[in-house]
């Protein structure tokens, strides 16, 4: 595999990880920021993988439910679990399919921390800000640099090689990223900030996990 695979989509990874079924995602959903959502807006779940939060926003009567993911497995495991909903491949990530400023919130959950790469991030920021209408949500969670030894060492070790800090390779061979802080701010300088929250999360390797939860809004024209 080369570099550049290595810190692109990583479809083969999450194309063996779906056919395995070992993988668990488990950062939860904050029901309160969606309680003023309209039951019939428009709500797209961005690197949706088996279908799990798409599922939770049903069970709250929201529907209008998109779910859209790079890896063809793992929206094969998403169809089958949920064959009502509409799920979509990404052929050329992260360019969706839709019209600009066509949907009202976006989840993005556990996805940063698949793209390592600053420039890849704020392409997909700036494809979801796209599709977003004015005074429409983003809703991100992921994950914070850790304190703990294991963490910093492989931090350490990776730092060279990936040119970030925090960017490190999983045992069973994914490229991954956790992130200080204030790279949220500015990642989503574009929006506006509502609220945040810090989340202790299983990974999907069962490691406790330090995370940050978002939710901005896109601003109208004349903000």
């Amino acid at each position: 595999m080369s570099e550049r695979d290595e810190l692109g989509s990583q479809s083969a990874y999450w194309n063996a990880a779906a056919a395995s079924g070992t993988k668990q995602f488990a950062h939860p959903l904050h029901l309160p920021w969606l309680e003023d959502v309209s039951r019939s807006a428009t709500v797209l779940d961005y690197g949706c993988g088996y279908g799990r939060i798409m599922s939770d926003l049903a069970q709250q009567a929201l529907n209008n439910l998109a779910g859209v993911d790079t890896s063809p497995k793992m929206i094969a495991q998403a169809r089958q679990r949920h064959p009502t909903m509409q799920f979509t491949t990404l052929d050329t990530p992260p360019t969706l399919p839709m019209a600009a400023a066509s949907v009202d919130v976006i989840l993005l959950f556990a996805v940063l921390t698949c793209i390592p790469e600053d420039r890849a991030q704020r392409s997909l920021i700036c494809e979801l800000t796209r599709v977003l209408k004015p005074n429409g949500l983003l809703y991100v969670s992921d994950l914070l640099l850790q304190n703990d030894q294991r963490n910093q060492d492989r931090y350490a070790k990776s730092a060279e090689r990936y040119g970030t800090y925090g960017v490190f390779k999983t045992d069973d061979g994914a490229v991954c990223r956790h992130h200080p802080s204030d790279w949220f701010t500015t990642l989503l300088a574009g929006l506006d900030p509502i609220a945040t929250r810090h989340i202790t999360v299983p990974t999907m390797n069962g490691h406790e996990s330090e995370g940050i939860q978002l939710l901005t809004r896109k601003p109208t024209p004349n903000h």
